[in-house]
């Protein structure tokens, strides 16, 4: 992929706040739940199936350590799929919050991962819980975005009446992008460019998670949704291009590009949230230079960045919830905290989002 100059058209497009934010009067979070894939692939173990390759390129082993800091992440075992494992999280979720599958009025999937290309993947998911048929399903696809779009087309929903609780499920499977990615590499013809073009491939690991939103006045013990932000650069809609088949990433552009939107987003957003100063901010988990660069590109404490990708690597859409939830876990979120969610998508898109814990 090459550089190329920004469309002009686009990016010079005036701005308008009043699409890209949003504040929410009556929404929570009332449970995070997440299901935990249980083989654990280490990078060294597939670094040695690309032994070959390697040798072959002159690269050096622990690539996956010390550029991306992933030293594991997670595959389904015998028998898991990442449907049932959506399923088991949202179950447990709907258990947590204390209410009935009965009582929700729309089931959104986020997951990338999908089987087919039709139906959706909620279907499958809206039956496998039991949901009634007054239950509004369907999948939100925005990359690594999916959930935290989720839950802010959800938290509109609930603060127009429309429904009442909303149950945002994401389930994740990395097995068969990283076979494909693998045996790839190991044929012949693959230069340094092609290895690193799909390096982050092997960063991807499997998982599952989910959330119930509700009404703020029902449920006091909630965490209240206070609102976010969007933003579009969708003139790199072609840095990073994924399929079952592998991911191909122009990472440097990419990197770039996100961070630039970041900045963007972040101070258009201070004229509507003050996130300078945050208990915890959870986001995306990609690596250490992306989470290095989201730091520096906003101007925030490190310290106050919880990360997972060195256990479970990039969980797309599912590793903002899993970081969450892992997080209040540790006791790291306690009660009345100020957290702030956030990430960038392929695309380019990036969301952020308030909480009041």
């Amino acid at each position: 992929m090459t550089e190329r100059p920004v469309d002009q058209s686009t990016s010079s497009e005036p701005e308008r706040p009043g699409n890209a934010t949003a504040k929410h009067q009556n929404v929570s979070l009332l449970s995070v739940a997440t299901t935990v894939a249980d083989r654990v692939t280490t990078s060294a173990d597939i670094e040695a199936r690309l032994r070959g390759a390697l040798r072959r390129l002159r690269l050096p082993t622990g690539l996956l350590e010390r550029v991306a800091g992933v030293t594991e992440r997670r595959n389904w075992g015998e028998g898991q799929t990442f449907q049932d494992a959506a399923i088991d999280a949202g179950r447990r979720a709907m258990a947590e919050a204390g209410i009935r599958p009965e009582d929700v009025g729309l089931l959104i999937n986020t997951s990338v991962t999908r089987p087919h290309l039709e139906p959706s993947v909620a279907v499958r998911l809206h039956h496998g819980l039991g949901l009634p048929t007054s239950a509004i399903n369907f999948d939100i696809a925005n990359a690594c975005l999916g959930f935290v779009n989720a839950m802010s087309v959800a938290a509109g929903m609930i603060d127009s009446g429309q429904i009442k609780y909303a149950l945002i499920v994401d389930g994740e499977d990395a097995d068969q992008v990283q076979l494909n990615t693998i045996d790839r590499l190991n044929q012949g013809g693959r230069n340094r460019k092609d290895f690193m073009s799909e390096f982050a491939s092997l960063t991807l690991g499997s998982g599952a998670a989910a959330a119930v939103l509700g009404p703020s006045d029902v449920h006091p013990e909630g965490h209240r949704i206070i609102g976010g932000v969007t933003r579009a650069a969708t003139q790199w809609y072609d840095l990073c291009v994924g399929s079952v088949d592998g991911m191909f990433t122009d990472a440097k552009m990419l990197l770039k590009g996100g961070m630039e939107l970041v900045v963007a987003a972040w101070n258009e957003a201070r004229a509507h949230f003050d996130w300078a100063d945050m208990d915890r901010y959870v986001l995306h988990q990609v690596s250490d230079v992306h989470t290095n660069a989201f730091v520096e590109a906003i101007g925030i404490p490190r310290t106050k960045v919880p990360t997972t990708y060195q256990r479970y690597g990039n969980v797309g859409p599912a590793s903002i919830p899993i970081t969450l939830a892992d997080e209040v876990d540790r006791g790291g979120i306690t009660r009345g905290d100020r957290v702030f969610l956030g990430g960038v998508g392929s695309g380019i898109n990036t969301a952020m989002m308030e909480l009041r814990w």
